[in-house]
This record gives C-alpha cells, structure tokens and sequence, in this order.
C-alpha cells in the first residue's frame, strides 16, 4: 500500500492505566498494508524540538509505522514520489498518548516531527535496516509547512539538509 493512513490503535484502560497494542499485522493488513518489520527505536524529544525531513535512499528506502506513547507530537510526511499527484504536497497529524494514533508512511516520503510537549517519546516501525550511505533528509523549512515554531531546536545535521526545490527524487 502507498498511501499515508492514520490508524486507530487497539487499546484499553482501566483504573490502572493504559494497554496499547502498537503492531498488530492482521489490523494492518486490513487496511491493505503489508509491512516488514525490520527495526524499532524512539527518540525522547523536548518541546519545539524538530526532527527531519528524514529518509532513506533507494535502494534501501523504507515505510515507516510512527505512534507517540508519550507526550504530543506533529507528525509530518512530505510526498517524494514523481509520479504522485500529490508530489511536494506535505501531511501532518497529531500523534498522542491520548489519541493512541499511528501514522503510516509509506515508501518515497520524508518523515519529521515536532514535539508539542515536553518529553515526548516517539516510536517508530521501520521497514528496512539503517544505511548510512543512504539516509538523508529535505530542509524541514522549504516546502511550504508552517512549523508553528518561531525557535525550533534542531540537530546540526537536519538543518544542513537539501531544499526541497533542489532534491531530484529517485522515488
């Protein structure tokens, strides 16, 4: 499947807190996704933080499943694919403890978020294993977003990227 969807992940709470279920391949197969689990990590991240546009080359591109157990984040995917009608066009949602949402990002689009409370955990499912060589990203402030941030801390490295007016896609 090569279509952004946001999914309602299975949970519960009680009077001792909260279960979440963050990987369930029969749930995601019925919204006609069919992932790979290759790699996990979080990052724990302090309001107004910025983390992106990140990914990776072909041919080790990968999708990306992305929920929030913690905290608050923006959560922003940029269309990389040619071919796509909705080429340039950038998505955002809202991830949260609270809303128990995942967003799925499928191959050919840069990933980033930002945190809108302090301490947010965000997690992520990759689809392919880390290569260096290939991973890279698209300058967070040049295609168009509004960030809501007029100070966001940032990485070195992500503010170093590419314009998205000078990235020729491979996708």
């Amino acid at each position: 499947m090569d279509t952004l969807q946001l999914i309602q992940l299975p949970h519960f709470a009680d009077t001792r807190g909260q279960f979440v279920k963050s990987f369930n391949d029969q749930l995601f197969q019925g919204f006609g996704i069919n992932f790979q689990l290759k790699e996990s990590y979080y990052s724990f991240s302090g309001k107004d933080v910025i983390r992106g546009m990140h990914f990776q080359l072909p041919p080790h591109q990968h999708a990306k499943i992305v929920f929030c157990p913690v905290g608050k984040i923006l959560d922003v995917a940029l269309d990389l694919r040619k071919d796509s009608p909705k080429y340039g066009q950038a998505f955002a949602q809202i991830l949260s403890s609270e809303n128990n949402k995942a967003y799925y990002i499928p191959e050919g689009f840069a990933h980033g978020f930002k945190a809108l409370t302090e301490g947010a955990l965000t997690y992520y499912l990759v689809s392919s294993g880390y290569h260096p060589a290939s991973d890279t990203g698209i300058a967070y402030n040049s295609f168009g977003f509004d960030w809501e941030c007029a100070l966001p801390i940032m990485s070195e490295r992500d503010t170093s990227f590419i314009n998205f007016n000078d990235f020729e896609s491979p996708f």
